[in-house]
């Protein structure tokens, strides 16, 4: 067999890995799929004893490398065709500047979004209540989630890393695989 045709070989696997990432995004564009991602780097983990919902300042924020993340997703997005998705974020500062610093349009909290790091008894049916919300919506218009590790886990099996996306089908469904998986940019 001719090197050529080895290397071929070798890289089919890279094609046909690349064929889908751009059906998948091709979906998310189309609104038959959603992107849904970890907000980007914000060191530590969980919340601080003294977090209070809407003041920043007692919550775990993004940091430098956490708000160039954001920025450069919102220009992936717009690579990829997607100028002014839908955005929905967690309640939690460091989901909306995460959505808010992708500079796609305006961001909606949605609390099916928020961490329920501190209260697990909550997953499941705050898991059920992000379906149920999603899967309201009007179809046809790309739609980008910002949310926590512990939330995407509950949805998929799949621990993302800060800033990670994954592309899931739509309708959402429990234990979703996803189209794509996108590292944070």
């Amino acid at each position: 067999m001719s090197r050529l045709w080895l290397l071929a070989l070798a890289l089919l696997p890279l094609w046909g890995a690349a064929a889908e990432t751009a059906d998948a995004w091709q979906a998310l564009r189309e609104g038959r799929a959603v992107l849904l991602m970890r907000h980007a780097m914000a060191p530590g983990t969980g919340d601080p004893a003294n977090f209070r919902l809407g003041q920043c300042e007692t919550q775990r924020n993004l940091n430098a490398q956490g708000r160039a993340e954001a920025r450069r997703w919102g220009e992936l997005l717009a690579s990829q065709g997607i100028e002014q998705p839908r955005l929905l974020s967690s309640r939690w500062c460091r989901a909306l500047d995460t959505a808010s610093g992708m500079q796609r349009g305006p961001v909606q909290p949605l609390a099916a979004l928020d961490s329920f790091f501190g209260r697990p008894e909550d997953g499941a049916e705050q898991t059920a209540e992000l379906i149920r919300s999603i899967n309201a919506l009007p179809a046809g218009e790309p739609l980008v989630l910002v949310s926590h590790q512990v939330n995407i886990t509950a949805l998929t099996g799949i621990f993302p890393a800060s800033g990670e996306g994954l592309i899931l089908p739509l309708p959402l469904r429990p234990q979703v695989q996803p189209l794509a998986r996108v590292p944070a940019p």
